[in-house]
C-alpha cells in the first residue's frame, strides 16, 4: 500500500494475470475484521487500485495503529502490514 504510514487514506494496488474474483479485508493487529474493501468481486485481467479511508465497516474512523490487509483470489493469499498515523 502507498503511502505507508498513511493519514487519512492509503491505496492498495494489485495486478491480475487473468480474470479473478478478489477479496480484500483489513484487520486490526489482533485479527479482528475492521473493513471489507472487496468481497469476492470479479475483475478482468489488469492493474487495479483500491483505497482505504481509515474507516471501519460502520463508517467510523479507526484509531492510529498497525493494521493488516489480506488480498485473496483463488488459492492465492497475501497479507501485508500498514500503519495509520493521526
Amino acid at each position: 500500500n502507498y503511502p505507508n504510514p498513511f493519514n487519512p487514506t492509503t491505496s492498495i494496488r494489485f495486478s491480475l494475470p487473468l480474470q479473478k474474483k478478489i477479496s480484500i479485508v483489513v484487520y486490526d493487529i489482533l485479527g479482528n475484521e475492521v473493513k471489507t474493501l472487496l468481497n469476492n468481486q470479479e475483475f478482468e485481467q489488469g492493474n487495479y487500485e483500491v483505497t482505504w479511508d481509515g474507516t471501519n465497516n460502520f463508517g467510523s474512523s479507526v484509531a492510529s495503529g498497525q493494521y493488516v490487509y489480506t488480498l485473496k483470489y483463488g488459492n492465492f493469499s497475501k497479507s501485508l502490514k500498514m500503519t495509520l498515523l493521526k
